[in-house]
């Protein structure tokens, strides 16, 4: 069994003070759901605190009134470096968030780069540390994923999303440990045949997940190297994880299921 070794991190997330589901922009989304607030703010304080006392830094980005979907901070930005490129989103409720991320980042001495396509940050754009994996199909466009390897200058690899459900990528799939020998999770029916393909040629050792797991938002999950922050209901992803030789880290997002999120959602990584 390897030897998993964590990474300090260093995560920005944002208060969920405003959330609330006013609009349907996917399949989990249902204008009539009422959400608990107090239990929301609750649950991801749960996980700001697990953060925290496995070693990561947490900086927190202050919410906008009418912005209720703003605690997704993943979907702000990609940060690769140093260097940070935003979001243009697709739905125009959500469009005004990118001001604020972006202000965030350029108070904290970033510079930004506005995308000029439809691209969702760390939704659609997962960095494995050797490539960049880039969704598509429901949200974040191909032609974002050209601009993104032009700014960074790193392989991108576009993946074709075909299930709403997992609309974005990091419902799909995450990265389990980055590097050249890294390896991922993921739900092979979330993507179209070719990129079910790909990803197996990539990663032939990845752990596969169940739909139930999927369903119940496993995969949006963060890991450091060696503990994976996980919803609790994934018991088969996270069982399979042990037996890989990480240490699944239980918290429980299901308030922010409401609105097709989860733990990976609520986390945008700042990479130096």
């Amino acid at each position: 069994m390897p030897n998993r070794v964590p990474r300090p991190r260093r995560f920005l997330v944002c208060d969920p003070r405003h959330f609330a589901v006013q609009y349907a922009i996917n399949p989990w989304m249902h204008e009539d759901t009422r959400v608990d607030v107090d239990l929301a703010r609750g649950q991801w304080q749960e996980l700001i605190s697990a953060y925290r006392a496995h070693g990561h830094t947490v900086d927190t980005v202050e919410p906008v009134a009418g912005l209720p979907d703003m605690v997704f901070a993943a979907n702000a930005a990609l940060v690769l470096a140093g260097r940070v490129f935003g979001s243009y989103f697709r739905a125009p409720q959500r469009r005004p968030e990118s001001d604020a991320y972006e202000t965030w980042f350029k108070t904290a001495g970033f510079d930004v780069r506005k995308p000029t396509s439809v691209c969702e940050g760390e939704g659609d754009l997962v960095w494995t540390g050797r490539y960049l994996l880039a969704g598509t199909g429901f949200r974040t466009t191909r032609r974002a994923h050209r601009e993104v390897q032009e700014f960074f200058g790193v392989p991108t690899i576009s993946l074709q999303l075909v299930d709403p459900r997992f609309y974005h990528l990091d419902t799909a799939l995450f990265v389990l440990d980055g590097g050249r020998e890294g390896n991922i999770a993921y739900y092979p029916e979330a993507f179209s045949p070719g990129s079910r393909e790909v990803l197996a040629a990539l990663y032939p050792d990845a752990v596969i997940a169940t739909r139930e797991d999927a369903m119940a938002f496993g995969l949006n999950s963060v890991s450091d190297g060696r503990h994976v922050f996980i919803a609790p209901r994934a018991e088969a992803l996270a069982g399979e994880l042990d037996r890989h030789g990480y240490v699944p880290v239980p918290v429980d997002l299901s308030e922010f299921h409401k609105a097709g999120g989860g733990i990976k959602c609520c986390t945008q990584e700042i990479r130096p």
